[in-house]
């Protein structure tokens, strides 16, 4: 008979229902497609509190949760890695890409349930395919500035100052338009424009590579199509905002290759299950990360949430289908 702890050790190994529910899609999408399967999600949408920003995003953290989800998969099977995220760090991105191809080569396809933006959008375009639905979004890859600023826009503005103060066409008119942009340009550190350049090189190189020997492996123009593709998704002159939500029509016809979830209606009420399990676990649980694979083995990265006072006290967060007047800041949080 088992005794107390065995007990646990096995309620600890079912998980809470949201467990149960997450893992049984999960494990039905691999058993359809009869590959790998890994969600990785963020609960950005869900708690994208200021201070919690730097776990939600795609972060070197990320890699011991994947190392977690994949030890003892059967790589010969490849990987359908189920993105939603907001994106982060490139140079993050770069290693954790690097590590997928070290385990599954360019045997991967991206699935796009809802949103992968920024460096979520470059992990898609590392694959060999992304499977999108009508409701899916891309975004565009034009790296930002502290997360926060454009570095294509950084550049622009820079240029638009030296064209403007150069081509004053009078003493006068040159020292009112550097009156103007003075300010403006004081605020630059000593090397952001080098920053800029270098920023939207790597993010261009290291995209235009994994299209190359991934999607277009094999394409006599490959490195030509991949590096029309990051241009375009990397133009923030296009893009107008780094928040663009590009749709499923035009990332075709970008020349991506992409499945139509659609046309299969057992694949996309599984794939939409599972999507909606994840976010139901991200909305009504501490959960703030999920990187999982298909056996329930992975990580999930959970917050506790405390308001001081003046806030709501020590509350759960808002639940689907509620309204939650109070403010919810400030907020202390401690993650497990």
């Amino acid at each position: 008979m088992p005794n107390l702890t065995d007990i646990m050790g096995e309620i600890n190994a079912v998980g809470s229902g949201h467990d149960v529910i997450r893992r049984k899609y999960l494990l039905k999408l691999s058993d359809l497609t009869g590959r790998n399967t890994i969600i990785y999600y963020s609960g950005w949408l869900q708690k994208g509190f200021p201070g919690l920003m730097p776990h939600l995003i795609v972060n070197d953290s990320d890699k011991n949760g994947f190392m977690a989800a994949i030890h003892q998969l059967d790589r010969t099977k490849g990987l359908d890695l189920v993105l939603h995220t907001p994106g982060g760090d490139t140079a993050a991105t770069e290693s954790l890409v690097h590590y997928l191809r070290q385990m599954f080569g360019t045997n991967m396809r991206a699935i796009i349930p809802q949103i992968a933006m920024s460096a979520g959008t470059m992990i898609a375009l590392a694959c060999k395919e992304i499977l999108l639905g009508k409701h899916s979004n891309l975004g565009p890859i034009d790296p930002q500035i502290g997360g926060m600023f454009p570095a294509h826009g950084i550049i622009e503005e820079f240029q638009r100052a030296a064209d403007e103060i150069s081509g004053a066409a009078t003493p006068q008119e040159l020292q009112a338009r550097i009156a103007l942009w003075q300010p403006i340009i004081a605020k630059y550190s000593p090397t952001l424009i080098g920053q800029c350049q270098k920023a939207i090189k790597m993010s261009t190189d290291i995209t235009t590579d994994w299209l190359a020997t991934g999607m277009f492996s094999g394409d006599a123009d490959a490195k030509q199509k991949a590096l029309k593709i990051t241009e375009e998704l990397g133009s923030h002159a296009s893009s107008k905002t780094h928040a663009r939500h590009i749709h499923r029509e035009r990332i075709e016809a970008l020349g991506l290759k992409v499945v139509y979830i659609e046309a299969d209606q057992n694949l996309q009420d599984t794939i939409l299950s599972l999507h909606h399990a994840c976010i139901h676990t991200l909305t009504r649980t501490p959960a703030i990360k999920l990187i999982e694979n298909q056996n329930g083995v992975g990580l999930i990265l959970s917050a506790q949430f405390q308001f001081q006072a003046g806030s709501p006290p020590a509350a759960a967060l808002p639940i689907e289908g509620e309204t939650m007047t109070a403010q919810l800041s400030p907020v202390i949080f401690t993650l497990n």
